[in-house]
């Protein structure tokens, strides 16, 4: 199901194999159709992409500060765009003066799916090291309230330092456990992201240490850690409001399994549709190791590397309705 044109890399698949635990590849060679796509993919290095910083430049001074890397406008967005991937793009100016942000471009859509608007108040829940927060500044013109949230003391200095980078004056950093933010800010925020921590499965080409680490055991760990985070980020949403649950892994533990924890919790719990022309998602699991998921779930969406040339990532987007009513 790659994207029409894409060229898959040359891996030698048997080869390859033996730096994937065995139960990962027994696991997601029955979830993933095309999982030998997959496995040449994750082989190779994501396209580098940056996004536009419009708080600090316009989209064609970025293009002509990034010039002699050959910028090329991805047909999803106008402010994200590909670029040649050479040694120190993070060393210069334009990006120590915020003018753009190095950001994977799957990593760029939950913030497209929230949809937060100018004035409004939202909350990013797990917010370090920044990439969509600042994004989420940035869709919101500098106006309104962004709060930006993380439990991690080292995280949170990165945070802010990527917020003065980029120009954010209406982000409101703060250090909270994910549990209970919820409880102090319910019912008043616009729209939530929850960007979840997870473990981090669609991040494989960034790092095969990922693998490493990998078990089932810490997908069951994540799992309930991130049921308890989506409750928070619901109950901090007002009435009406949208949130975004998202990861960047490919567990269905972590992903439709936490969407459907939610459901079971909140009547008020609406999944909604998801679509972004250009860009290459697939549908949610409907079952998973004989679990029938909810009807709903089936709303949410995954994109897989081989489709965009990214990493992995899935996708949820919720409303909340009236206790009573929809």
């Amino acid at each position: 199901m790659a994207q029409a044109g894409a060229v898959l890399p040359r891996v030698d698949l048997a080869q390859y194999l033996q730096d994937f635990p065995e139960e990962f590849v027994e696991r997601y060679s029955r979830l993933i159709p095309d999982f030998a796509d997959f496995l040449k993919v994750t082989g190779t290095a994501s396209r580098k992409t940056i996004r536009v910083n419009t708080l600090k430049a316009t989209k064609q001074e970025v293009v002509d500060w990034l010039g002699d890397l050959g910028p090329e406008a991805l047909p999803w967005w106008d402010l994200a765009f590909g670029i040649r991937d050479v040694e120190g793009i993070g060393k210069r100016l334009g990006h120590f003066l915020g003018l753009f942000y190095i950001q994977d471009a799957a990593s760029m859509i939950p913030p497209l799916v929230l949809d937060p608007k100018p004035e409004e108040t939202v909350l990013d829940l797990a917010a370090a090291p920044g990439s969509k927060t600042t994004q989420i500044s940035a869709m919101m013109q500098n106006t309104g309230l962004l709060i930006a949230n993380d439990s991690s003391s080292r995280r949170v200095r990165g945070l802010v330092g990527n917020v003065d980078r980029a120009g954010c004056l209406n982000v409101a950093v703060c250090r909270m456990d994910g549990n209970r933010i919820g409880r102090l800010l319910e019912n008043s925020c616009d729209r939530v992201l929850v960007d979840a921590p997870c473990t981090c499965e669609g991040t494989i080409r960034k790092s095969h240490q990922v693998l490493n680490r990998w078990s089932v055991s810490a997908i069951q760990r994540f799992s309930r850690l991130q049921n308890g985070l989506i409750v928070s980020g619901f109950r901090a949403l007002r009435p009406g409001g949208l949130m975004v649950y998202s990861t960047c892994t490919i567990a269905p533990e972590e992903n439709e399994g936490v969407v459907t924890y939610l459901l079971s919790k909140f009547p008020n719990a609406f999944v909604l549709p998801i679509e972004l022309p250009g860009f290459v998602m697939r549908p949610a699991l409907d079952t998973w190791k004989g679990e029938s998921f909810p009807e709903p779930v089936r709303h949410c969406r995954r994109i897989l590397p081989q489709d965009n040339d990214t990493e992995g990532f899935f996708l949820a987007l919720i409303r909340k309705g009236d206790a009573e009513a929809g």
